[in-house]
């Protein structure tokens, strides 16, 4: 039958191919053997050469990798860096750029320092506003820079000092707000040539217009001033000449409609320093070198425990990153209700810390370990609650542990 004769062709197709790949070598010619082994050498050659370039594949892939996570790493240490040195911005402004330069995180240029204000990325305006506004030469120069920041082209008088003034907060210094006053009026003048006579024009009919938003708006004041009572106030202004009743008519409806948006005072309150904690209150802490027990107060945020002399103090005495610690509950026969934080595995290591010496010098601190006594046992697991909450983990760092004890171990005899 045809099936029969299809299936003895294809087992003559199969036993001719197999007499082709098993040819025995003795029925070969030497020729014949040699162009074999010939052909076995370059494949095992072609083997070897595809598994050199798999290998390396996996080396450049492997490095790729790292470089990655490596790239990663560094960005997340920046970022935890700028985010410490914009909370010390916030408590001392001068000590918080000094932060940034010194970890070359911000260059040393006035015009560095002035974006950097401008973005105003988690900064206090209030600080903004007291280090724009220090006399110091280089200081004057971040202000103009910081000023110069700002496009007023086009813009009347009003709508330039809403955009100027919600960049910081004015100090309360009269000397302060005059100099931040007189950059920006030679500021307005010079994106609107022609619009005052002179940058002393600018300047004294803009504390007029800040006065007005003053008496129009808060409620203290009774006696509110009408749009003709401000045309009078600034007759003579403009060189001894008069500016436009237009001009002016303009500037104190914009004021009348809508009052200054002024930032909150919030430069003195470490309630808004840290704002929203995770925790906060007082406890006793156990000293590093000298063994003695003090009252601190302590703040929880962002991952990091700080500790304060004094709830009204600008700077913490010390800051504890939480990041790869432990906490536990500890026995002490001196104080009850203590907890410590340590690094697990490590007994010797010193956590990376950092306090403030009484003559303002920023140290490392040189605790294995933190010891802290609550007030209760239910402030205590409080306590050791929210800080498990906020400890956050490396695994970069855990690898390094890893990788330090199995050299140490391989060190011994």
């Amino acid at each position: 039958c045809e099936d029969g004769q299809v299936l003895c062709v294809c087992v003559s197709v199969i036993l001719l191919i197999l007499s082709i790949l098993f040819i025995v070598p003795d029925d070969l010619t030497p020729e014949e053997k040699q162009e074999l082994e010939n052909i076995r050498r370059r494949k095992q050659e072609l083997l070897e050469d595809i598994q050199r370039l798999k290998d390396e594949i996996a080396e450049v892939t492997n490095e790729i990798e790292n470089l990655g996570s490596t790239e990663e790493r560094k960005n997340m240490q920046r970022n935890k860096q700028v985010a410490m040195g914009r909370k010390k911005f916030n408590m001392d402004p001068k000590k918080g750029i000094q932060f940034l330069i010194e970890n070359d995180l911000l260059k040393n240029t006035c015009e560095d320092i002035a974006q950097f204000l401008y973005k105003g990325e988690g900064l206090n305006k209030t600080a903004i506003g007291d280090y724009l506004g220090e006399r110091d030469e280089f200081n004057i120069q971040v202000l103009h820079a910081f000023v110069e920041l700002h496009e007023f082209t086009d813009l009347n008088l009003v709508q330039a000092l809403r955009q100027f003034l919600w960049s910081f907060r004015l100090p309360g210094e009269a000397q302060k707000i005059d100099r931040m006053m007189e950059a920006f009026a030679q500021r307005y003048c010079q994106c609107n040539p022609g619009v005052f006579q002179s940058t002393d024009t600018c300047y004294v009919l803009s504390f007029a217009i800040i006065m007005l938003n003053t008496s129009l708006h808060n409620p203290n004041v009774k006696d509110k001033p009408s749009a003709e009572r401000f045309i009078s106030m600034n007759r003579g202004i403009n060189d001894g000449g008069d500016l436009p009743e237009e001009l002016l008519r303009n500037l104190y409806e914009s004021i009348k409609n809508e009052p200054f948006k002024i930032p909150e005072d919030d430069g003195n309150d470490l309630t808004h320093t840290f704002f929203n904690p995770d925790r906060e209150g007082w406890l006793l802490k156990l000293g590093g070198r000298v063994k003695t027990w003090k009252r601190r107060w302590f703040i929880l945020t962002d991952n990091c425990l700080y500790y304060f002399e004094y709830t009204t103090d600008k700077e913490p005495r010390g800051i504890i990153p939480l990041e790869n610690l432990s906490i536990r509950e500890v026995d002490d026969s001196k104080k009850p209700n203590c907890f410590e934080l340590f690094i697990p595995d490590n007994k010797d290591q010193v956590i990376k810390a950092c306090k403030t010496e009484a003559d303002g010098r920023v140290v490392e601190g040189n605790h294995t370990f933190y010891r802290i006594s609550a007030p209760t046992t239910e402030e205590k697991e409080e306590w050791i609650s929210s800080i498990k909450a906020a400890i956050s983990r490396d695994p970069f760092y855990e690898m390094l542990a890893a990788r330090k004890k199995k050299a140490s171990s391989m060190k011994r005899p």
